[in-house]
């Protein structure tokens, strides 16, 4: 299999495990290192140093290569703290979409601001906050907050992969995220 197949392989297979997040729930041992990254670390142990710089030049060049097409990704942690906040409350606080990721790295809350509010059908609240999420409250408890543009929300996890959200510092009611 050549090396350009294999990364196609790795694109296809996470795509597909994309599609099953929700139910996906990596341990941190089960994840492994790209393929282009184990080569690249290969190159440290091959001892004549010609050989060695010249192993490092192709995997240097082929990872390279593969960020700028956007076969593999680099993120550091606070770019993976961002993400992983932006994605709050989609049911995806289980997968572990950038590797090795430390305890303390988990999001149990986000912070925002609300942009508009509205109710549904049955009188509960619909807010747009200002990260474009889309939350419904699932509930039926009386939101005691004004519900104006620019107030503060907080939103955190609760027991069995629920939400509390507060609308300026008021008591919390249960919301689920729509997007």
């Amino acid at each position: 299999m050549t090396a350009l197949s294999a990364r196609t392989c790795l694109v296809l297979g996470m795509i597909a495990a994309i599609g099953s997040l929700p139910t996906l729930a990596l341990a941190q041992d089960d994840v492994s290192r790209p393929a282009l990254l184990e080569g690249l670390l290969a190159c440290r142990t091959i001892q004549p140093e010609g050989e060695r710089l010249a192993c490092f030049d192709r995997a240097s060049d082929a990872f390279d290569t593969a960020e700028r097409q956007g076969e593999v990704t680099v993120v550091d942690r606070a770019q993976a703290r961002e993400t992983r906040t932006r994605l709050f409350g989609l049911g995806l606080e289980g997968a572990n979409l950038f590797g090795r990721m430390r305890g303390d790295d988990r999001v149990e809350a986000i912070e925002t601001t609300l942009s508009t509010a509205s109710t549904d059908a049955r009188g509960r609240a619909v807010l747009v906050l200002a990260d474009g999420s889309t939350w419904h409250q699932v509930d039926s408890e009386r939101i005691n907050a004004r519900l104006s543009p620019g107030a503060p929300v907080r939103i955190r996890q609760a027991a069995v992969g629920s939400f509390l959200l507060s609308v300026n510092g008021t008591r919390s009611v249960r919301a689920r995220r729509e997007r």
